[in-house]
């Protein structure tokens, strides 16, 4: 399994800004994650902190797991 997953295991999708409370991607972004090469995986997880944040997100804590 890959350590390169940003999940916590709280999927749960924000209604307005449509990212995962738990990690801050997108449904379309955790559909593909398995199919993306690592450096796309990465790049997405480079960005997450700041999506959330713009996003006025704050991410939930949750047990990270592995994807």
């Amino acid at each position: 399994m890959s350590k390169e997953t940003p999940c916590v295991a709280v999927c749960m999708i924000d209604p307005k800004t449509k990212l995962c409370f738990g990690c801050g991607r997108t449904l379309p972004e955790i559909a593909r994650w398995h199919a993306m090469e690592s450096t796309e995986r990465l790049a997405v997880m480079a960005l997450l902190p700041t999506r959330m944040a713009d996003a006025g997100l704050q991410p939930i804590a949750g047990s990270p797991k592995r994807a």
